[in-house]
């Protein structure tokens, strides 16, 4: 089996390679990347015969066929702009595929190449990382023992950095556009917008998280979730997060200068030159990452240091009564989770487990034996079920 990385030396690019490497039913892993250093600065560390790194640029359509051409499967782990262009790569590669995420409205477009992926007997599967990916997996088992369904709600929590960490804990351009532009919710039957960071609540985790304040944030499982689950009547769909597991007053600094426009693509002139605000701005935030080695080489941190909790809550009925299912995925160690399923993807995809065509998550896995692999890397899910008297 021969799985490749697109954006393979980037931050979650390198978990998921991490965790190819090391499957025992993967034979061949090719990190493709057009970051050579840090490439080669990964396979160093990782020092496996299974690893090859591959430049590659993802505006050479041609280039990147031939790239994905005789590979089993791709991991789409560059920035969700590309979506679209690596689906078409693979299309016509005739290569199975997976992404970390279309930010709602990119999902949304995804789905239109259902037919051509049926056709051409492939699979893709949107949204596949700690989240989206593992809340449509979770809110899945719950809805499977389910008759209807009042909500799902999704909450993906980490434990907060020092007020005074400047850190960014994913791609700097995603996290700009999940802080600037008008989160969608799913409520009484269709899907509205909201403003950025509204509907702030506190909420309850596992320890060592404790209770933090979430808020609505744009995101791809309310794309889809209710209309998989349309025929139990859902009623309500959002999601929140806790500042992007990032200090809140690395956030508030961000958000003034994105009131201050800096957030914009649309050039403006400064001194003879045209720039584009919003590239010198994320331009600026790139030092305030860390590495993708960084993300690699952190140990299992001691309990209480760091923490991330997804957890789906959804209500419904059971046999006329009310029950309330959560469910709780925990990892221990930096964004594991967010590398770790869309590699398992991947993987199950090349062995033939998910159907050809274009599915979200939730339609794409058996939720009990993907979480029970999941086990594996420490992905620890737990189920506590409410039931009226």
């Amino acid at each position: 089996m021969k799985i490749v990385v697109l954006g393979g030396a980037g931050k979650m690019g390198v978990l998921a390679v991490e965790d190819l490497v090391i499957n025992e039913r993967v034979d061949e892993v090719v990190l493709a990347d057009r970051d050579m250093e840090m490439s080669g600065a990964v396979a160093s560390h990782l020092d496996t015969p299974k690893l090859s790194i591959r430049e590659v640029d993802l505006n050479d359509h041609e280039a990147l066929v031939e790239l994905l051409r005789d590979a089993d499967a791709c991991v789409n782990a560059t920035v969700y702009y590309t979506n679209l262009k690596v689906m078409n790569a693979c299309l016509e590669a005739l290569t199975h595929y997976v992404d970390m995420g279309g930010l709602f409205h990119g999902t949304r477009e995804q789905l239109k190449l259902h037919d051509q992926f049926k056709e051409a007997g492939i699979s893709a599967v949107l949204g596949m990382g700690s989240a989206p990916g593992a809340p449509n997996i979770l809110a899945r088992y719950a809805a499977d023992r389910l008759d209807s369904i009042e909500y799902i709600r999704i909450y993906d929590g980490v434990k907060p950095p020092p007020a005074d960490s400047m850190k960014f804990t994913y791609a700097v351009p995603t996290i700009i556009d999940e802080l600037t532009l008008s989160p969608m919710v799913y409520r009484d039957g269709e899907f509205i917008s909201c403003l950025p960071m509204s509907e702030m609540e506190d909420y309850p985790f596992t320890p060592p998280l404790g209770t933090l304040p979430m808020h609505l944030s744009l995101h791809s499982e309310v794309a889809t979730l209710p209309v998989s689950f349309k025929d139990k009547g859902v009623q309500e769909c959002f999601f929140k997060i806790n500042y992007w597991g990032m200090a809140k007053e690395t956030v508030e600094k961000v958000r003034v200068l994105a009131d201050f426009g800096f957030d914009s693509p649309e050039p403006v002139q400064v001194k003879g030159a045209e720039i584009l605000p919003r590239d010198f701005m994320i331009a600026m935030m790139g030092d305030f990452v860390p590495t993708s080695l960084e993300f690699l080489t952190a140990p299992p941190n001691k309990p209480g240091d760091w923490a991330k909790e997804i957890v789906s809550e959804v209500k419904g009925t059971e046999e006329g009564q009310p029950v309330i299912i959560r469910m709780g995925m925990l990892a221990l160690k930096g964004a594991l989770p967010t590398g770790v399923l869309p590699a398992r993807s991947a993987v199950w995809q090349a062995l033939g487990r998910v159907p050809t065509g274009v599915y979200p998550p939730e339609l794409a896995f058996d939720p009990q034996p993907f979480l029970k692999e999941l086990e594996e890397r420490n992905i620890q899910t737990r189920i506590t079920v409410t039931r009226g008297l």
